[in-house]
């Protein structure tokens, strides 16, 4: 790794050939390093990112890995996976090389997070990116093994499920007198739209005429700034047939925005609003309180109840009758006795 001092600036420069991946030789020269040592330091850092062996520090395969999920998954989940790295693991793993991290390594590992306090659903989670970011490992970067496999796993998906019955929905929303929140929990419950899709919506992705909502997009905030993204999965793209009372309210409520039009959104507010109002409603009805979220598993469970298939749930919500069985599949044991006591009376 030759470097080189500049007589001029008296400074530090590498220059060097590397191939790409294309596999394309091609140089590279970088200048203003004050000490030799820092130019030798970033000249063996390219050449690990950019060619990424077995032999690379963990922060070098975390930088590989981050760059090739910010093109396939939406910016929120790709924040959530940076703050995991950035507070759970980077600390323990950057400097080490990922052919010399070991089981007894993500053992050890575990339990300090374990001892921390964590949720089993935290640690659930935590886990689930230092396996993932090593499968990545080994299917591009010929890492032998995944370490974690050996190390067994921590934490436990919570498969519990919060939501409010039509009745309990009701007499909360009894006690909410915000044309804005009451209209913005309408929508939610009666559509099972996530958040984010409903932030996005615009004037002209409302259908008057035939009660309908399309749902093209979603808003996500970026450290504040307001990304707008096409809907969480494939099948988001979609549009919502709506009961014509909630159109109602939603046109009613349009109509005492100032100087709307088709470009404009709707709902405007954060998180919080609906967040603080949602509880102070549930305080106030003494009914259990939910997340905003929670709503989107609300609408499915009444439809659920109301016996429609998880094929037509799935076209509704923007997902799939697998993801539906899969989350889902729990409220639907009733029916299928339905089912049996139904198919008994054909019998007799």
């Amino acid at each position: 790794m030759p470097t080189y001092k500049d007589p001029k600036t008296g400074l530090w420069y590498c220059k060097f050939y590397y191939t790409d991946y294309t596999g394309k030789k091609k140089q590279k020269k970088k200048m203003g390093f004050k000490l030799r040592r820092e130019a030798k330091e970033w000249e063996h850092e390219f050449l690990e990112h950019m060619q990424g062996t077995p032999d690379m520090t963990f922060q070098a395969l975390h930088d590989h890995y981050i760059e090739d999920i910010s093109h396939r998954l939406r910016q929120n989940s790709v924040n959530g996976k940076k703050n995991i790295f950035k507070n759970r693991i980077l600390p323990y793993f950057k400097d080490k090389p990922i052919n010399q991290i070991t089981s007894a390594d993500i053992r050890k590992w575990q339990n300090d997070q374990i001892a921390l306090g964590y949720s089993a659903a935290y640690l659930d989670r935590i886990q689930n990116t230092l396996t993932t970011i090593f499968n990545f490992a080994v299917t591009y970067y010929n890492l032998p093994n995944n370490p974690c496999t050996k190390a067994g796993h921590m934490g436990k998906r919570t498969k519990s499920m919060k939501f409010w019955t039509l009745e309990q929905y009701k007499t909360i929303l009894s006690f909410e007198d915000d044309p804005t929140v009451r209209t913005a929990l309408q929508t939610l419950f009666y559509s099972g739209m996530r958040f984010g899709e409903l932030l996005a919506l615009e004037l002209k992705d409302f259908d008057f005429l035939d009660n309908t909502i399309n749902i093209s997009k979603s808003l996500q905030y970026d450290h504040g700034t307001i990304v707008i993204t096409p809907p969480k999965t494939d099948n988001g793209v979609r549009v919502v047939p709506m009961p014509a009372t909630v159109m109602k309210e939603i046109k009613d409520y349009i109509n005492m925005l100032y100087g709307i039009n088709d470009n404009n959104r709707i709902f405007t507010f954060t998180k919080s609003l609906i967040r603080n109002h949602m509880k102070k409603c549930s305080e106030k009805s003494n009914q259990p309180f939910i997340r905003i979220h929670d709503l989107r598993h609300s609408h499915v469970s009444l439809l659920v109840e109301m016996g429609f298939s998880p094929y037509l749930i799935a076209d509704r919500i923007g997902d799939t009758p697998q993801m539906v069985m899969n989350t889902y599949g729990h409220l639907y044991p009733n029916k299928q006795i339905e089912v049996a006591d139904k198919l008994n009376l054909l019998i007799n």
